[in-house]
């Protein structure tokens, strides 16, 4: 017998070699009905696998996190099971589970269309609806390697070949005629897969290398139920809409362009975004005891080997090279840092220092992975290190935290989590050093009386970490701000400080960054704002525009005193009618048209309207002034005028 210990506190024995859908009937027919996969001693496994020992057992159902990421799952083996009764030429690749549902990478020589995923979805909600048996059948490696090999899956047999030669069985999964070769686990029945679309295509390479066979890539979500399924394609249709690459190019903003693919080309108006977040940015280092620095771009390779950087990070940097010596392009900045740091003897009274650099750097990502300004190869970190003796570390975290809610806040993000990231099973640095440091982290955040999640062996090799993400205005959320520990690099690169016994020591270094990479966070700025700034942000907050030639010299007027008070102003004076004017200016978000016409000018006025159409009225320019900076004394991240 063994026992089998249940989330609610219980021990049920059964007979070696019970599987999970067999605990599941013994506690209830309705639990079993639900049942989809379990977790055994932490670990995943099939509803029909046997247990052949004692353990923990989560019987998992939709409503887990775990248990839905199954069904995703299966949708991408019934996704295969569809495509190959309707098109037996295609072959399958791999197909695993992602955010909100999954993907399949395929293989067709007449390649897929848009069009033909309307008729494969209705294909799997035919299949799907007569709650076909799945069966998993755990197969000896040189019989699953025959199956794939007369099913013309020449893909599959390429990954059989590349398993590890220790791999003696491999699960196959059998839906009805269609096999697929998974680690699982997946659905006792089809009938668990109710809410899905495929949503599109785009493509991909074999084994992710642009030097192989290009692939088809299909995208589907799935949902545990239709309404769950609707909400989210309306999130993807507001996303659409908000998406920051087309509301850059209408906003005049960035583009982008083969000749430096992954980077951004700032044009006026979002060189102004760019400046207006580095300067609030600038400013609240200034205020928070941070020694702005600058490090060079490119830095002699040996440094990156000693760093520990070459090791992990040489097949995404850029390299060059000079009068026989070799240099890398810095992926990061705390190389820098640390150098700057070892110019002058430090004494324990001269910590902590911080120091911050608006650093540029480079990574070559792979270029299927660029997206805009949210994955790019070319980007500005708001990078920070803090060096501290281990007694001052928890009070730095503190008001670190503290740094980043405030700034968050500004920027107009209230829904804040927190993770924190613990010791992973390979790491440097003794059980001493980790238990003081996860304390630190830990009591900080205890300190300020915030909630957050641990991520149990999600640290970094060389300390643990915060990690901070925001929910955006549609729910999505974005990672964002980090506060990562570092017992490595300081001693790695000869960084010491005498301490009050005089002893040289390395000090702690903590590496902080609020927004991360300044691009992508912009790209997150538009996207949650959909293009509509707060005023203080917003590139141009003004624009005047005339009715007539003849108020051309009052525009002129009236946007160099605004432009004189502070303001970022600028005119329309085309010769085009004024609801022309409104209506173009409103696509492209401008908070304020000021219209002056012989009215206004008569009584040194503007008719003011906001980036919606709204009629707020005519008043005095100065008076509109005053609104203006009112809300922008507030950093106020309303749309509307004080006073109106």
């Amino acid at each position: 017998m063994i026992e089998i210990h249940l989330p609610d506190g219980s021990v049920r024995e059964y007979e070696r070699g019970v599987t999970p859908m067999q605990v599941a009937e013994s506690i209830g027919p309705g639990l079993a009905k639900v049942t989809v996969a379990a977790r055994f001693g932490g670990v995943l496994v099939d509803w029909c696998d046997s247990l052949d020992q004692s353990g923990e057992l989560q019987i998992l159902t939709a409503k887990d996190k775990d248990g839905l990421d199954v069904i995703r799952h299966s949708c991408a083996h019934l996704f295969g099971h569809a495509v190959k009764q309707l098109k037996p030429e295609v072959q399958m690749v791999i197909g695993p589970v992602i955010e909100n549902g999954f993907y399949y990478d395929v293989f067709y020589p007449q390649s897929l269309h848009p069009e033909d995923l309307e008729s494969i979805e209705a294909h799997m909600r035919k299949l799907a609806s007569s709650g076909y048996a799945v069966k998993k059948v755990m197969t000896p490696r040189a019989e699953a390697r025959q199956i794939f090999t007369e099913r013309h899956e020449l893909y599959k047999v390429r990954l059989i070949d590349d398993l590890e030669p220790d791999v003696e069985q491999l699960g196959l999964y059998y839906h009805e005629e269609y096999i697929d070769m998974c680690r699982g686990p997946h659905v006792p029945h089809m009938g668990h897969v109710k809410a899905f679309k495929l949503t599109h295509l785009a493509g991909s390479y074999w084994r992710g290398d642009a030097q192989n066979e290009v692939l088809q890539r299909v995208y589907g979500t799935c949902w545990v139920d239709e309404k769950s399924l609707n909400a989210h394609l309306q999130r993807l249709a507001e996303a659409k809409k908000r998406d920051h690459r087309a509301l850059g190019a209408r906003m005049d903003l960035f583009h982008t362009q083969e000749e430096a693919p992954g980077m951004a080309f700032w044009r006026p108006h979002g060189a102004i975004l760019y400046n207006q977040v580095v300067d609030y940015l600038r400013q609240k280092q200034v205020a928070t005891g941070f020694f702005e620095v600058r490090t060079p771009l490119v830095l002699d390779v040996e440094l990156w080997k000693r760093s520990g950087h070459w090791d992990k990070y040489r097949d995404n940097m850029f390299f060059t090279s000079s009068e026989k010596r070799d240099y890398a392009v810095k992926p990061m900045n705390c190389p820098g840092h640390l150098q700057i740091f070892n110019q002058t003897l430090r004494s324990y009274r001269d910590l902590p220092l911080r120091l911050a650099e608006f650093g540029l750097v480079h990574r070559n990502e792979p270029s299927g992975t660029l997206h805009g300004l949210m994955r790019v190869r070319s980007f500005t970190q708001d990078d920070s290190h803090i060096f501290c003796t281990p007694e001052q570390v928890q009070e730095e975290v503190r008001r670190n935290c503290e740094i980043i809610f405030a700034i968050y806040r500004d920027f107009g993000f209230d829904d804040i989590a927190i993770m924190l990231s613990t010791r992973p099973d390979e790491r440097i640095g003794s059980d001493a050093d980790w238990d003081a440091a996860e304390g630190a982290l830990e009591g900080a955040l205890q300190s300020m009386g915030v909630e957050f999640e641990f991520c149990p062996g999600e640290g970094a090799f060389y300390g643990p970490k915060l990690e901070f993400s925001l929910t955006d205005a549609i729910g999505r959320v974005w990672q964002c701000g980090t506060i990562q520990m570092d017992f490595f690099m300081p001693e790695r690169l000869h960084a010491s400080y005498v301490d009050a016994d005089g002893e040289r020591k390395p000090p702690i270094m903590i590496h902080r960054a609020v927004i991360g990479s300044i691009e992508r966070f912009i790209g997150v700025l538009v996207e949650h704002y959909a293009g509509f700034f707060p005023l203080w942000l917003a590139p141009v907050q003004a624009v005047v525009a005339t009715i007539t030639e003849r108020h051309n010299a009052y525009a002129q007027q009236l946007t160099q005193e605004l432009t004189s008070a502070g303001l970022r102003v600028e005119n329309d004076l085309r010769n085009e009618k004024v609801g022309y004017k409104i209506r173009e200016l409103g696509i492209r978000h401008v908070p304020f048209v000021l219209v002056v016409g012989d009215k206004e000018m008569a009584d040194r006025q503007v008719a003011v309207r906001d980036s919606a159409g709204k009629n707020l009225g005519a008043m005095d320019y100065q008076q509109f002034i005053e609104l203006v900076k009112a809300n922008l004394a507030a950093r106020s991240n309303s749309h509307q005028l004080r006073g109106n």
